[in-house]
């Protein structure tokens, strides 16, 4: 790399109050509640990729926040506090990405969500929902935030199904154009964005931290913030968050689609949306767990047919497609779902681990992670 101008040393790579670690949707949405509480703070946010390589833009787009099989799950394992903890900072933030950047710009269609119950669980599955409702009736405010809608079953097309579970308040969205939403506006609030840098340790001098990136020379900064999610460790070790692939194929156009709405199956492991006519379709990694607990973004036979074979025999039973596309993404996740929000030192600090859920969570976390990092209670 040539030598830096005086104007380059001064603008982009000028020592910084904040640095984020991280161009995605939790690092995007911190620079912008840092930027809302501290106009003044001048902020870098570093992106070892082209664009976000996680989950961010790689995700299926649900605006959703927790089926009523996995809430149930969630309810047993964690308890009714945590579980409605996590569930009101979803549905929170979901309020605010639309509240904040609107609908059209980031795709945002309100259809509903479902849950497809198959035949030998739907007795159990019936008798929760009152509860259920009970319980998410002080974060919605609805009395039915679960309803059945076995009606639709038929008309959907669905095979194997013995109860569907609707959700009107869920929707969908783009992730792109979410992301360059957030971008845009970030950037018009003075925050700088520097790509194809990674940072590959830091250390404490002078009262400030010397980063060490992939560029010739170290950059400088106040305060650093690790959003990078399920790559947090390669930073911070001792951070209990673990690398989790989903993978996601989306057919090619299908001749009167005969549903539109985000779509869970199986505790959330299984989930499906129409994507224009098209359908996306993504998950069953609990079928191979530890194979799937990785940070390689590649796609695996195992997790692609078993994905196909749900969509011929469940989703689309007789239709006629073919998979147009297939990727995979990576998210972080842990010994527990809540995202782990903390000051690592007083330079030091990380917004991680958010489950699968990052879409709804990283608007609640980025202003939680905000107040810490200007000194305010990061409960409140």
């Amino acid at each position: 790399m040539p030598s830096l101008s005086v104007w380059e040393k001064e603008s982009f790579f000028a020592p910084a109050d904040v640095i984020i670690a991280g161009s995605g949707l939790v690092g995007l949405w911190s620079a912008y509640y840092l930027k809302k509480r501290a106009p003044s703070l001048t902020i870098t946010i570093l992106e070892r990729g082209i664009i976000p390589t996680g989950a961010s833009t790689r995700n299926a787009g649900f605006a959703c926040f927790g089926s009523l099989t996995e809430l149930i799950k969630d309810l047993r394992s964690s308890g009714e506090d945590r579980m409605l903890q996590l569930v009101e900072m979803r549905y929170k933030g979901l309020k605010k990405i639309k509240k904040t950047l609107g609908g059209k710009a980031i795709g945002w269609e309100k259809y509903g969500g479902y849950e497809l119950i198959a035949e030998g669980d739907a007795d159990e599955i019936r008798s929760q929902i009152d509860l259920l409702n009970h319980l998410l009736k002080k974060v919605t405010g609805q009395q039915k935030t679960f309803r059945l809608q076995n009606d639709l079953i038929s008309r959907f097309g669905f095979s194997g199904t013995q109860l569907l579970i609707g959700n009107p308040s869920e929707a969908q969205l783009h992730s792109g154009r979410l992301c360059q939403a957030l971008l845009c506006l970030v950037q018009s609030m003075g925050v700088t964005v520097l790509n194809n840098i990674e940072i590959t340790g830091f250390e404490k001098t002078g009262g400030q931290l010397l980063l060490h990136t992939s560029l010739p020379f170290p950059l400088m900064t106040s305060q650093l913030l690790v959003a990078t999610n399920a790559f947090a460790r390669q930073l911070l070790p001792q951070v209990d968050v673990k690398p989790a692939r989903g993978q996601v194929i989306v057919t090619t156009p299908i001749d009167n689609l005969p549903f539109k709405g985000t779509f869970h199956y199986d505790e959330g492991f299984y989930y499906f949306r129409d994507l224009g006519e098209r359908v996306l379709l993504g998950g069953a990694r609990n079928l191979a767990i530890e194979e799937e607990n990785t940070d390689e973004m590649i796609l695996s036979d195992k997790i692609q047919t078993t994905l196909e074979r749900f969509l011929r025999e469940v989703i689309l039973p007789g239709r006629s497609y073919k998979i147009d596309c297939r990727w995979s993404g990576i998210m972080g996740m842990g010994a527990e779902k809540m995202p782990i929000l903390k000051a690592i030192n007083d330079h030091v600090f990380c917004a991680v681990r958010m489950s699968g859920m990052g879409v709804a969570l990283a608007p609640v976390i980025g202003e939680k992670v905000a107040r810490l990092m200007t000194g305010g209670n990061p409960t409140s």
